[in-house]
Order: C-alpha cells, then structure tokens, then sequence
C-alpha cells in the first residue's frame, strides 16, 4: 500500500470553456501534472495507481497536481476521444507555470499515458515524462512520435492491457533511452503493488535534472 500523500487542495482550472477539478500541493518550484485512467471504465484522479505517482512526486517535494479529465466528477464537459483531453492536460501544465513552476514533469496512468503521449515536444519544451501502464494492447499508439524526454515506462508483469514485450517494441520509436521497468506479478491495477509501484517512480525521480 503507498503511503499517504501529502495534504491537498481542491482547485480549478479552464480548460477551453469548461472548468476542470483537481487536487493541488503546493510545494517547491518543480512541479508535476500526474493524469488518470480511462474516464468510460470508471478511472479519476482518486484511483489509487494516480495516488501512487503522486506521492512519489511529493516525496521528492514536488508540486503535484491531479485533475479529472472534462466529464469527470466535478469537471465539465464529455468525454473526447482524448481530443479534448490532450487540451486539459497542457492547460493543467499552464496552471503550474502560472503559481510560479519552473520544471516541468508529466505523469500518467493507462489511458494518462496515452493522452500525455499525444502532447508533441514542442507544446511541453523541457518537460520529463513517466508512462505507468501505457495502454499499448487497448489503445492505437501508432501516431505517437518521438518524446525525447521520456525516463521511464512501468508496467506488471501480469498485464494484458499494456504487456512489457509490446512495450519493448514501441519504446525505442519513443526513446532509446528510456528505462522500462517491470512489476513481477502486477496487472493493470496494480492491485497488492502500489506501494512497490510509488518506490519504482521516486527512484526514476530522484535520478531527474536538478
């Protein structure tokens, strides 16, 4: 089980011209937006995988923000085949700038991952990412190009919905670089493994520029 996660407050955002609800804590000047599973199979910034990356992030006293997707519990709006979605994720980025963050990261969960992996290099200049459990096996990441940032790509080695030898082919198309770690009996959910999950992430961190 991870840990509790440090105190947290409710906050909004625009998001073209829908107001969008997260989960804000404040601390340094580094600062992270972590995005949350699939909105149509009950995924929102609650789920305990998004907690997971978020105190890992605060363990390294990181700025996190958590957020629903438009649709989402208190959020506005439907859900857009991550159109609209992709549009929440740079405008959360923009509410970090605006409080005054000055390093960037980009976390995200399952259907997260895929939509923080549509956001091209240029539209989030400098900002590292970590994918947990990209769904390669459920979603086409064929359109995805190059994210010369990414650091590290985590997936179970139960799971069928973002299987490690799926992942092993795509990432070098993504980042040659990039570190792929494997949860030995972890499936989608993590369920049993999130603790050792949060771990996995704040080594990955802890490695990042200063």
């Amino acid at each position: 089980m991870a840990q509790a996660l440090l105190m947290e407050k409710q906050i909004t955002f625009d998001s073209d011209d829908l107001r969008l609800h997260g989960l804000l804590h404040t601390a340094g000047n580094k600062g992270v937006v972590v995005t949350h599973p699939h909105p149509l199979y009950g995924g929102d910034m609650h789920n305990p995988v998004v907690e997971a990356i978020t105190h890992a992030f605060q363990h390294h006293g990181y700025t996190t923000l958590r957020f629903n997707f438009r649709g989402v519990g208190q959020s506005q709006g439907m859900f857009d085949e991550g159109l609209g979605e992709k549009q929440d994720v740079c405008r959360a980025m923009s509410y970090l700038e605006n409080i005054g963050i000055e390093k960037y990261c980009l976390a995200g969960y399952s259907f997260g991952a895929w939509v923080n992996a549509q956001i091209l290099p240029e539209e989030m200049p400098d900002a590292e990412m970590i994918m947990v459990s990209p769904p390669v096996a459920f979603m086409g990441f064929e359109s995805v190009q190059a994210i010369p940032k990414l650091k590290l790509v985590v997936t179970g080695g139960k799971d069928d919905i973002a299987p490690a030898q799926m992942i092993k082919k795509m990432l070098p198309a993504w980042c040659a670089t990039t570190r792929l770690e494997i949860i030995t009996g972890a499936d989608h959910f993590y369920s049993g493994h999130t603790g050792t999950l949060s771990l996995v992430v704040q080594k990955a961190v802890s490695s990042f520029k200063k």
